[in-house]
Parts: C-alpha cells; structure tokens; sequence
C-alpha cells in the first residue's frame, strides 16, 4: 500500500509510503491521500493529522516517469479546477484542494520538494528536521506548481521572497525555512514524527469545537477587509463559545487557581 495510517486514539499519522522513489506521488497514491484525509475530516473520533513520508523523505513530488507516459488530456480534465462554487475535484496530488475543519502537521524529512513542498504547505503549519529541505525543483523540467505552490507560499513568506524561491527551484533548508516563517519547528533528524504526533497530542487534548472554530477564522480572513474577518470572527467564535466556552469558564470557577 502506498498510503497507511496509523491510528492513536484522535490522532492520525498518514503516511506516504513509496520510499524506493522518495515517495513521488503517482494516480494511486494521490487517490490514497485525498480518501485518507477526507475520511479523517469526516470521522467524529478524529482531531488531529500528521502527514509523513517514510523511509527518510518527505515526498519529492509529482511521479514524473507516470507524467512521462501520459499522451491525452482525459487524465488532466479529471482534475480541472471549476469556475464556479461547485465542489473541486482531488489535485493532481491529492488532498491539497481539501478545505478540512481540522488541522494537519507536516513532519518533514529530506526533500520535500515540487509537489511534496506544496502539500507541505497545505497542512496547517510544519516540523522540519535538520537535513530536511523545500525546493521547487520540478523547475528544472518545466513543471508548473499547480497543487498550490503559487497560492500558499507568498501568503506564509511574502510575495518576493516567495517569487524568489519559486523562479530560482534552488534548495531553502530547514534553518532558512526557519528564519523566513517557511516552518515552525527545527529537530533532530529521525525525530520529525514523533514531534509533530507530539504536538498533535496537545492540540487533540484541547476543547476540540474552540480549537476549530479558531483555525476556521484564521483560514478564512484571507482576502476579506477587517471589518469583514472581525464580523467573521465574532459570529464563528460566539457559536463555539456558547457550545463550548461557557462550560469551561464554569470548570475554570470552580477549579483551584494554579498560576
């Protein structure tokens, strides 16, 4: 199986499991993922995701000798962004078209890198190990990014920073992915997993229906004036707050004060 996940308790690890070519990402794969965070989205026992390749890389992106065979634009319509509202159908490489209502941690080793950086950039945010890496290297055979790449990268760095990196394909390892807000943590190499399922842990122990409704307002302000994300945040978080915060203000005055 080129996709497994592992399962422990509210948190699931996905994971990318084509190691013999750094977890490049052909049809069957990319169907994987899409179906394993669409259930993960669905499943009410589910809080938190982690994304992992196995066997020492991230994902080096799209399987180019798959791209190499295809001869008509059959494969391609099948994933034609619509121009409407309509429901979009799996990217090219999977999930990155997902809108989820939970939060996904990337746990990065090696080269994550065309198509790998940019599912990279769609999870929520990302831990990065020592000798791990982004790059647009598909750039070199004249890939464009079409997962997200041109959308999510200025929006985490800026917009020259990220044209930068884009026109260029050069190598951002994990220490100036640091400094330019391109990931938010640095580890040991072999322990990327085991922090994010880490952190994954203490997300999933908060009050899930807050957790959510946060994330939401901070996904959706993109592209709205202030008046409009504020109005957004106000109503999204008042629903969360009668559901969820009144009760636990009522634990807070109860409960002994311990800092």
């Amino acid at each position: 199986m080129s996709v497994r996940i592992n399962k422990n308790e509210s948190v699931w690890t996905v994971i990318i499991s084509r190691p013999d070519v750094r977890n490049a990402i052909d049809s069957e794969t990319a169907t994987a993922l899409y179906e394993a965070f669409a259930d993960f989205d669905r499943d009410d026992s589910a809080s938190v995701a982690v994304l992992w390749g196995e066997g020492g890389a991230f994902c080096a992106g799209w399987d180019l000798k798959q791209a190499a065979a295809l001869d008509n634009d059959s494969f391609f319509e099948a994933h034609n962004m619509p121009k409407d509202d309509s429901e979009a159908p799996p990217a090219l490489l999977g999930p990155s078209r997902l809108e989820l209502d939970k939060p996904v941690i990337a746990a990065v080793a090696g080269p994550a890198v065309a198509g790998g950086m940019e599912l990279a950039l769609w999870c929520d945010f990302r831990v990065m190990e020592e000798s791990a890496y982004f790059g647009v290297y598909c750039r070199r055979w004249g890939i464009p990014l079409i997962d997200g790449g041109t959308v999510r990268l200025p929006r985490l760095v800026g917009e020259g920073r990220a044209q930068e990196i884009i026109l260029t394909g050069r190598r951002v390892d994990a220490q100036e992915c640091l400094s330019i807000g391109l990931c938010e943590y640095i580890v040991e190499d072999g322990t990327g997993r085991d922090k994010a399922e880490a952190i994954a842990c203490e997300i999933a122990a908060h009050p899930q229906i807050c957790v959510r409704a946060d994330r939401r307002s901070v996904t959706n302000q993109h592209g709205k004036s202030l008046r409009e994300a504020l109005t957004f945040e106000w109503y999204n978080g008042r629903d969360a707050l009668f559901e969820e915060g009144i009760r636990g203000a009522g634990r807070f005055a109860k409960s002994p004060r311990k800092n």
